[in-house]
């Protein structure tokens, strides 16, 4: 089912990916012993930021974990994870504005945003039943000899397209919130020189994340579509 480039190319990425999250991780620990000078919380840059920007409709909350930060634009709420909401270093005001990032897109209906709150139904959908078609659909079609297998694979394979599209679509959304957050951190004169560096590297760091997340699915993609449609030639 699984051939050696196949293995290789998953395993270089899964690599990559390793690397880069335990040097997103090093980072955030680097910068959390960097405390602000102006004594602030997480909690309290991402209230500020907000209001700030005019919005008066979003909740900023304490969600448990370590790096699961997130914006929710169902509820409007910036969930803050624990390391991030009370604490009053660089990395934390980094992540709260990068948050804030978020819901100001959402506020200004940002095009890349609501194209990608769109998808996420159909990719939630996606991207648990793609492998499951895919494989599916080629051993049905090597017991049967038939062309059904083939249709069951593509479908398979469209499913993954879906969720490989929301992998892209995800990294202008991320790299804008950061640049937001960055340029709000820079013109409110929030951070100190050597604060400010430390939030642009873990911002940086972070979206590189995502990056590698998106080069990943699009390697998976790419070598499946030869597997099923080449199987055709």
């Amino acid at each position: 089912m699984f051939d050696l480039p196949y293995m290789i190319i998953i395993g270089v990425i899964a690599l990559f990916s390793w690397l880069v999250s335990s040097r997103l991780k090093s980072k955030f620990e680097h910068y959390s012993k960097l405390t602000l000078r102006n004594g602030m919380s997480g909690a309290e840059i991402a209230e500020k930021m907000l209001a700030d920007h005019g919005i008066r409709d979003v909740r900023v909350i304490s969600t448990p974990g370590r790096l699961t930060d997130h914006y929710n634009p169902a509820d409007k709420t910036v969930n803050l994870s624990e390391a991030v909401y009370n604490q009053r270093n660089a990395a934390a005001a980094a992540v709260a504005a990068h948050e804030c990032g978020h819901a100001v897109q959402h506020a200004q209906a940002y095009e890349w945003l609501t194209m990608r709150s769109k998808m996420v139904p159909m990719v939630n959908v996606s991207s648990s039943m793609s492998q499951w078609l895919i494989m599916g659909g080629i051993i049905l079609g090597f017991a049967s000899k038939s062309s059904i297998g083939f249709y069951v694979a593509v479908a398979g394979l469209a499913l993954m397209a879906v969720a490989t599209a929301f992998s892209f679509i995800t990294l202008p959304v991320e790299y804008d919130a950061s640049n937001r957050a960055l340029a709000w951190l820079k013109n409110k004169n929030m951070l100190g020189q050597e604060e400010y560096a430390g939030a642009e590297d873990s911002l940086k760091w972070a979206a590189r994340t995502y990056l590698v997340a998106a080069l990943g699915a699009l390697a998976s993609l790419l070598y499946w579509a030869y597997r099923i449609l080449g199987s055709r030639d």
